[in-house]
């Protein structure tokens, strides 16, 4: 089974090691149809303290790292 990418922006690096990322999607409202965006945030796992607040990262799915991590930053976009 393929492991789950995607691509967010970080909003904070405040922890040491972890990094928030907020994924921002537009879904069609299923009785409206309007659309409206859904965020997702994930506690992502940065090793080296590469990341600052408001890169465009490329995230994947891993092993859970710790309570909350489970995804670990795979490329920097656009700092």
């Amino acid at each position: 089974m393929p492991k789950k990418e995607t691509i967010g922006i970080v909003i904070s690096n405040k922890m040491d090691k972890t990094a928030v990322v907020i994924e921002t999607k537009p879904i069609s409202h299923k009785k409206y149809g309007k659309i409206i965006s859904k965020t997702n945030k994930y506690y992502v796992d940065d090793p080296n303290n590469t990341c600052s607040i408001g890169d465009k990262v490329h995230i994947e799915e891993t092993r859970p790292i710790s309570k909350n991590k489970r995804w670990k930053v795979i490329q920097l976009i656009k700092s």
